[in-house]
């Protein structure tokens, strides 16, 4: 048993020398073939390095150059071709010999036409520049490679987006918004335990719903019915009816908070997820539950539905991405592409992709197999609440520090990057933005965000592509995961 800590010695302060001397030891113990031994000399190796070296270095000068040092002499006859003309003193001819030999053969060389030269040599070991003296020029093999495009597609042209209003009303975070199909109004639900109805054009307060106990992460309105579903912390899952601006039915099953809802575009069927790890999936009229759809880990946190396969696509904080089969009610394949939480996904409205973004990344998957197409091309360092995309390829991503970066869905570029502005009397940690939605034209942003205010953007009139140039670098190479 070793003693206390006062008993033991002092490490003496190790030079540089000596600890690099030691990591030089430990690296030879485990990577050299026989232990206390250095390994044989490679003499492939040897002999492409030095090739490489009598390449770069004296690559630019002609076989035939030694004749021109001389003075002229008509019966000189020219040096053969293989054989390279190096400067230094007499005794390393034997050198210049053995490199000569060693060179590999790079391709044909480009001579003059002359007596002496019919048309360039079929095998040579000299490379010339395109263009000037070769003691301008430093070759290296990047001179040698084939310069290949970038097949990266270009990114769209968009205007970049300005904040034009700022509502107020709601008394804690606001968490959801979701649209009227008519684009007429819009609802929020927010942490004050209210769902608040404002028209969309002047942004004035037209209704306020109460009945949930707890804070409202989930909003939905039904393009087919005159409903709105709104789910919450508070493990409810309600449908009100807007004729009579009340709740006319509550969804039973949930054993923790909701914190995401989906209507299906084409069955009459809600789907809820939450704290449970579980997605729900409820009949709206006889407010049955029809499947439990169970395989996640960790809390359901985003899900959105199409009306073809996979109908139902689900992220969780367990970092996966599932499809579902609605007719069995079982998992049909498993994306585990993502290394943190998949806080929130958006479907394109027009193509068949969704992206899902996490704190690692923002990746775009096709659909229906979900093969990943590719990362965007920034990271925007911080967690992401929520996500949308619009019809004219503007994605748009929302932080927890209050940072609105717009993307373009194409090529994944990050073509601006908004910073919200928290409202007199809050904190600067209060600039959190929990929730987003496109309008049905997608000209219009409503964001939701931790200082209670409900903001709205739209495209800046004014710019033009020559105002805001696109400055994009494709990348050099492509993260696959």
């Amino acid at each position: 048993m070793p003693g206390p800590a006062s008993d033991l010695e002092p490490v003496e302060p190790q030079s540089l020398k000596k600890l690099s001397l030691k990591s030089l030891k430990r690296a030879l113990d485990l990577f050299s073939p026989v232990h206390g031994h250095f390994a044989p000399p490679d003499l492939e190796s040897k002999k492409i390095r030095l090739s490489h070296k009598v390449s770069v270095l004296y690559g630019g000068i002609e076989p035939t150059s030694q004749t021109r040092c001389r003075p002229d002499r008509s019966n000189q006859q020219t040096a053969p071709s293989n054989t390279l003309a190096l400067p230094g003193p007499e005794g390393s001819k034997d050198l210049q010999k053995s490199a000569a030999e060693n060179a590999l053969v790079v391709g044909p060389t480009l001579q003059p036409r002359g007596p002496n030269n019919i048309g360039p040599t079929s095998r040579s070991t000299a490379i010339l520049p395109a263009s000037g003296s070769s003691s301008e020029r430093n070759l290296s093999t990047a001179a040698l490679m084939e310069r290949i495009p970038s097949k990266w597609p270009r990114p769209v042209w968009h205007a970049p987006w300005k904040n034009y209003r700022v509502i107020q009303g709601h008394l804690g975070w606001v968490r959801s918004v979701a649209f009227d199909p008519s684009n007429e109004w819009f609802c929020t639900g927010s942490a004050d335990r209210t769902i608040k109805i404002w028209d969309l054009a002047t942004g004035v307060l037209k209704l306020t719903l109460t009945g949930h106990i707890e804070q409202i992460r989930g909003l939905a309105v039904s393009p087919r019915h005159t409903y709105m579903f709104s789910a919450g912390d508070d493990k409810q899952v309600k449908c009100w009816d807007l004729e009579q601006n009340k709740a006319i039915r509550s969804y039973h099953g949930h054993l923790s908070g909701v914190y995401c809802l989906a209507l299906h575009p084409t069955l009459d069927i809600l789907l809820t997820g939450g704290r449970d790890s579980v997605c729900r999936v409820w009949d709206i009229r006889t407010k049955m539950q029809i499947f439990a759809l169970s395989g996640h880990d960790n809390t359901v946190c985003s899900v959105f539905t199409r009306p073809t396969d996979p109908q139902v696509v689900t992220g969780s904080h367990d970092s996966t991405v599932k499809f579902w089969d609605l007719r069995y009610g079982r998992t049909m394949t498993t994306l585990t592409h993502h290394k943190k939480s998949v806080r929130a996904m958006a479907l394109h409205p027009k193509e068949n992709a969704f992206a899902s973004a996490s704190a690692d990344n923002i990746k775009k998957f096709s659909l229906p197999k979900g093969e990943f197409c590719h990362n965007m091309l920034s990271q925007q360092k911080t967690i992401i609440n929520t996500m949308a995309v619009n019809e004219d390829g503007v994605m748009v991503t929302g932080g927890d520090n209050g940072s609105l970066w717009f993307w373009d869905w194409k090529s994944g570029h990050n073509f601006q990057q908004a910073q919200t502005i928290v409202q007199p009397g809050s904190l600067e940690s209060e600039a959190g933005i929990y929730g987003m939605s496109y309008d049905v034209t997608g000209t219009r942003l409503v964001t939701c965000e931790a200082d209670k205010t409900i903001k709205m953007w739209k495209e800046d009139e004014k710019a033009t592509p020559e105002t805001h140039p696109i400055n994009f670098k494709p990348p050099k190479e492509i993260r696959r995961f």
